[in-house]
């Protein structure tokens, strides 16, 4: 164990050479000595730190504290997170969220979030040269997602697979029309395969964009496994934690479902629904919330049986819209709570509501499920993803998919929580996720991967 005193004190003599420097009619001159004193605290912060590429997927690895994790982060993902920012930005403030008004809501949302992250935040802005201000304003980005995206989530286990084991589903849906401005770089080519082990908490992996210290969805090293649909709703608040560092927070500190449980329904703030999997029981959750309304349900909770949705044995299932009638009288655009029929057909299509489309997405997934029942595994699963974003299930998903132009998926996976097994596709430039080749990666390896000798 490093002596974290030394550190200190270290980083603070360190500090004081680099910022008070000699200067002469402007100009620093460069003391080799300080140089020398910099290269050394650089080489101490990322010390079981570093990028690797598998197969052309960028794979981070980050080790230590949470100052030294996000010091690991920001500097070796310093270009990319650097493009993030400026695809971003302008991507917000065009949708009612300028720099000022998101660094409001960070003021307000500060005073909840732990500790830890804060630091972590701390050591992102060191390592990459930005201010602390920057990173947290990009970090706080996650908490304004109260608008339509057209993610899925799924965990299916017992009679609905083939070995009895629980499988995770993750489908991460955005356009793929961001760019930089400068450099014309896509958004989707900064999303990162994260391995993350902190110093006090557990191990997790997970896809991620460069930059963001918070997380969408991911898997464990004690079989947890996490992932969010956005829903629209006029509840909200900025006045607790957003739901992606409470995904965050689940992957860091929980080694069961009750766990897990009690992190997401704390300090809620906006509309989402996750579906939660424990591979060790197995098992899986969903919980529909608003600030205000809470349900968390199993497959046999009568409320996943609300017509016109249904019950599936050892199967549950979440797309953008909620299921528990209380979250659903206050979302936005739910026009009637039944979403299926002719109306919410032609509500669609004259944009007065779009549940029609979020509920044929969960029809297709669970008429795939059905299909499927008892055959599913790591592979299998994976295949009813993609067939159903392709278009192959039904003529809906084929007009959305092939005509429309949406379900234009960033990234997709499939774990098992159990065993650590994760199949995943990111897009490319102009193709979508479940368009690309898939890759195999376990958590356990990859976390006993050595890192590369870091020259001195």
């Amino acid at each position: 164990m490093r002596n974290k005193k030394f550190k200190m004190i270290f980083s603070i003599i360190t500090f004081f050479l680099i910022a008070l420097p000699l200067t002469n009619a402007g100009n620093f001159i460069v003391d080799p000595e300080q140089k020398y004193l910099e290269k050394i605290l650089i080489h101490d912060y990322l010390e079981g730190g570093w990028l690797d590429e598998k197969n052309g997927i960028k794979i981070l690895h980050l080790n230590g504290s949470y100052y030294e994790m996000g010091f690991q982060h920001g500097y070796l993902l310093k270009e990319e997170i650097e493009t993030n920012l400026r695809i971003l930005l302008p991507y917000y403030e065009k949708h009612g969220y300028p720099y000022d008004k998101i660094l409001n809501v960070w003021e307000i949302m500060d005073d909840y979030l732990p500790d830890f992250y804060k630091e972590e935040l701390q050591g992102l802005a060191d390592g990459s040269g930005m201010s602390f201000e920057k990173v947290a304003v990009f970090n706080t980005m996650p908490a304004l997602f109260n608008h339509l995206f057209t993610c899925c989530e799924l965990s299916i286990w017992g009679d609905a697979t083939v070995d009895g084991k629980l499988y995770h589903i993750r489908s991460l849906d955005w356009t793929l029309g961001l760019k930089d401005p400068e450099t014309q770089i896509p958004f989707q080519d900064n999303i990162v395969l994260f391995v993350r082990n902190p110093e006090i908490g557990y191990a997790s992996m997970y896809p991620e964009f460069a930059g963001d210290i918070t997380c969408w969805s991911g898997v464990n090293e004690k079989g947890i496994a996490v992932g969010e649909d956005t829903c629209l709703t006029h509840d909200v608040t900025y006045k607790g934690i957003c739901p992606a560092f409470r995904m965050r927070m689940v992957l860091d500190f929980a080694d069961n479902y009750e766990k897990a449980i009690e992190i997401l329904v704390s300090n809620r703030t906006c509309g989402t629904n996750f579906v939660l999997s424990d591979g060790n029981v197995p098992i899986g959750y969903a919980l529909d919330q608003t600030a205000n309304i809470s349900y968390v349900g199993k497959w046999d909770d009568p409320v996943e049986g609300t017509p016109p949705f249904w019950q599936i044995k050892d199967a549950i299932r979440r797309t953008p819209m909620f299921i528990s009638p209380e979250c659903a009288a206050v979302e936005l655009r739910r026009v009637r709570y039944d979403p299926s029929g002719l109306l919410p057909f032609i509500w669609a299509f004259t944009g007065k509501s779009y549940m029609y489309t979020t509920w044929m997405h969960y029809k297709a997934l669970s008429d795939e499920i059905e299909k499927r029942y008892g055959t599913l595994d790591l592979n299998n699963s994976m295949a009813l993803l993609r067939d159903v974003y392709n278009g192959k299930t039904n003529l809906w998903e084929f007009l959305v998919s092939k005509i429309a132009h949406k379900w234009s998926c960033l990234s997709q996976f499939v774990t098992c929580p159990e065993n650590g097994d994760m199949l995943i596709s990111f897009a490319g430039p102009n193709t979508r996720a479940c368009e690309n080749p898939v890759h195999y990666f376990n958590i356990f390896n990859l976390l006993q991967e050595e890192p590369p000798e870091i020259n001195s």
